[in-house]
């Protein structure tokens, strides 16, 4: 039988036959993830099954990046609560302060996922770890303390959309805008508990961070999870992040679709999601000109040290607008580490940027960067709703790094060629 990326995957993991979409089966997890604002309350789940352990202490990932740095005293006690839970069953895998950052940022450089593997976490851009050609999918904090308990979850067999980009991608377009034309073109629930198996040419070309920047945003079109394959670029990633073993995965040629989508490239312009949705997209020529209070580089969309050199390009040698607000946060110690040794921290800091820690922050609306009533900011992260950011009257517009540095230097929604 065909399969696509997403079967064959669940099938690696059950004894069950995977013959159909829509199917239940039960299927072994390779990891299972909490962080500080989910896992208090996974915690609390687990304690009222009964559990007395976790099912495996090197196979359970606690990280601490939503109100951290504790951004006052209820964050405080919440990671106090994670933390004297890891010390009680022995998690390995613990982080919190010097080695902590974005979770989905830091587990693929620490060598925690990759290929086949199944990924379970109580935060809903899991997802990302698609980009690896992991099934990673976000559950609710109660199914995370069932499989941290017992190694194991359900899942209802998702059928899967194949999504085939052509062509070749022009300066200052990656895959923030391939994810968003997708978006754009489905809309926010055009993919509700299907897959998204993105492929052809274009993907080809990406970056392995470009693939999970894509991933990443799978479940703002409502899918179950965003799927790549794993080819040499995969394999060479997880190998410096000190994986063995990881081999290519591919869908099978002729596997059936529940739908297929082909967009060429070919002269694609930055693409920009527009207040209150992410897809509410526009080129951004388009909005060119929308004024902007403040700019977000950063989070687990587009934190990583790729999208740090990017933004640096942009903005070498200019100053951020006056009366704009520029915060760059770096998602992981190693993409922080990185930007250091590269000098990307210099430039950013002789523009007139704001540089914090290794957090989630603004992105959620948790600290460094909310938006106070009728402010407007264009961030690199995943989500625009209402009030994500802070205020209900506050707008948040989406795009990638290239246009988040031009808007920061022009202090209006900018084109990057337009800096000239």
């Amino acid at each position: 039988m065909r399969q696509t990326l997403a079967r064959k995957i669940l099938q690696r993991h059950t004894e069950e036959a995977v013959t159909a979409d829509g199917q239940i089966v039960r299927c072994r997890v390779s990891l299972v993830l909490a962080n500080d604002i989910t896992a208090p309350l996974a915690i609390k789940s687990l304690r009222e099954m009964g559990a007395v352990r976790v099912f495996d202490p090197e196979r359970v990932a606690l990280v601490c990046d939503h109100f951290t740095p504790n951004k006052d005293i209820d964050s405080a006690e919440q990671v106090r609560l994670v933390r004297e839970f890891a010390r009680e069953m022995d998690i390995v895998h613990y982080y919190e302060g010097g080695d902590s950052g974005v979770e989905h940022a830091i587990l693929p450089e620490y060598g925690l996922v990759g290929p086949g593997d199944i990924i379970v976490g109580a935060d809903s851009h899991t997802c990302t770890y698609g980009g690896l050609s992991a099934f990673a999918t976000g559950l609710g904090s109660t199914d995370i303390a069932a499989a941290m308990a017992l190694g194991e979850t359900w899942f209802r067999v998702p059928e899967t959309i194949r999504v085939n980009f052509t062509g070749r991608l022009p300066e200052y377009v990656g895959g923030k805008d391939l994810i968003l034309l997708t978006i754009g073109e489905i809309g926010v629930a055009g993919a509700l508990y299907r897959a998204l198996e993105f492929g052809g040419e274009a993907v080809d070309a990406l970056d392995v961070e470009g693939r999970m920047t894509m991933a990443n945003m799978a479940i703002e079109a409502g899918a179950k999870a965003g799927l790549f394959s794993a080819d040499i670029k995969t394999l060479d990633y997880c190998r410096s992040h000190g994986r063995t073993g990881d081999t290519l995965l591919a869908a099978d040629e002729g596997a059936a679709y529940v739908r297929e989508l082909a967009f060429d490239v070919n002269g694609l312009p930055p693409l920009v999601a527009c207040p209150h949705l992410p897809d509410n997209v526009r080129p951004v020529d388009e909005v060119s000109g929308v004024r902007v209070d403040q700019v977000v580089i950063g989070s687990c969309t587009n934190g990583r040290i790729g999208d740090l050199r990017e933004a640096a390009r942009v903005i070498r040698g200019r100053k951020v607008a006056k009366g704009v607000r520029l915060i760059v946060i770096p998602a992981s110690p190693g993409a922080y580490s990185q930007a250091m040794d590269e000098g990307l921290l210099r430039i950013f800091l002789d523009a007139g940027a704001i540089i914090g820690p290794p957090t989630c922050g603004p992105c959620l609306g948790g600290h460094m960067g909310i938006l106070a009533g009728g402010e407007r900011c264009l961030s690199t992260t995943n989500r625009n709703f209402r009030g994500r950011m802070g205020s209900l009257d506050a707008e948040v517009y989406l795009a990638g790094p290239a246009v988040a540095a031009a808007t920061a230097v022009t202090g209006c929604i900018t084109h990057p060629m337009k800096l000239g």
